[in-house]
């Protein structure tokens, strides 16, 4: 299989790698604006580069965005014109009405599109699933979403980030949507600025609280920060009438626990690229299935779509101070 893959940052190295030690890769290209960076990228997977984008989607037979968010859209919809499965990571689109439009062009031709929240794809996080499913857990009271950056992003990519809730708290709410299988109603969102100005001036926050109402009247809460110093801090806790269970606690989390205990006994993770690899390389495993027209999409342009709508909830109720439902943003939400 010939994948062209577009970008060659932090994320599409990752996307890089593991791509080329799939046995059915024959052939990864890379194409990116930044032509020395692709070229890095290439030598240090054995991909070649494509001079132009039309060149990289000349004779592949799949697509992985990895691009400047600004990008996907534009790559997402070549892709689907063209008939080529793709993946792309998170956003799907810059804001919501293009999400939207770009939603109905590939349901329009019915091209598979993955969309890359790989915390599905999370050996825990799908276990927390099918516990919900079977009835294991019981009524399910409360989830618990704890979302801890260990060092907050790039100055400059601030303002171009879409705002804590569009940028990162995005994963938690499609997470929530997935593992309970329930579509959000409502929002309530607070955020302030505690350590970090620079997101003052881009009209952000690098500290927020969210609360959010299921349609079958559970709650959740997400905590998040932009920073934490003993490292990259991402968890779930799921309460229900039959039992509690955590997903995130162990020796290697960021926490110094003061009671007795083995949680953060070990160094933490410090990105979500070490915190999510197996997860990272299920995904594309999975994608892979999808181009080979084995599997349908388990991450559709329709899950995108509604996640940011509850980012665009969230982003909307810390602006206005008040509890938003999801009936005033964009097309009704459908659960996943």
């Amino acid at each position: 299989m010939r994948v062209a893959m577009f970008g060659a940052g932090r994320i599409g190295q990752l996307h890089g790698r593991l791509l080329v030690a799939q046995p059915e890769v024959s052939e990864l290209v890379i194409s990116d604006p930044d032509m020395e960076r692709a070229r890095v990228a290439a030598k240090a997977t054995g991909a070649s580069v494509a001079p132009s984008v039309d060149e990289a989607f000349d004779g592949a037979e799949a697509v992985v965005v990895a691009a400047s968010t600004d990008a996907h859209a534009r790559l997402v919809r070549q892709a689907v014109d063209r008939g080529i499965p793709v993946f792309c990571e998170k956003p799907l689109a810059s804001d919501l009405d293009q999400t939207i439009e770009l939603v109905d062009h590939i349901e329009a031709r019915s091209v598979p599109v993955q969309v890359g929240f790989q915390r599905r794809f999370d050996p825990a996080i799908a276990e927390a699933r099918r516990l919900l499913e079977s009835g294991e857990l019981g009524t399910l009271y409360l989830v618990r979403l704890i979302a801890h950056d260990h060092e907050p992003p790039p100055d400059d990519y601030i303002p171009t980030s879409g705002g804590l809730f569009r940028d990162s708290s995005i994963h938690d709410f499609d997470a929530l949507r997935w593992v309970t299988g329930r579509s959000v109603e409502e929002v309530y969102a607070a955020g302030s600025v505690r350590g970090f100005p620079v997101f003052a001036r881009s009209d952000d926050v690098d500290t927020a609280a969210v609360i959010l109402r299921l349609d079958d009247g559970t709650l959740g809460v997400l905590s998040q920060t932009r920073h934490d110093p003993r490292g990259y801090d991402v968890r779930m806790e799921f309460v229900g009438s039959r039992d509690s269970v955590a997903i995130g606690l162990t020796p290697q989390t960021p926490l110094r626990t003061i009671d007795s205990g083995l949680v953060g006994s070990e160094p933490g993770w410090d990105s979500f690229l070490t915190r999510f690899e197996t997860a990272y390389r299920a995904e594309l495993l999975a994608f892979l299935r999808v181009a080979r027209g084995e599997i349908p999409s388990p991450c559709t342009a329709r899950d995108a779509l509604e996640a940011m709508r509850i980012s665009v909830a969230a982003t909307r109720s810390r602006a206005e101070h008040r509890p938003v439902s999801l009936s005033e943003v964009g097309q009704p939400a459908h659960a996943g």
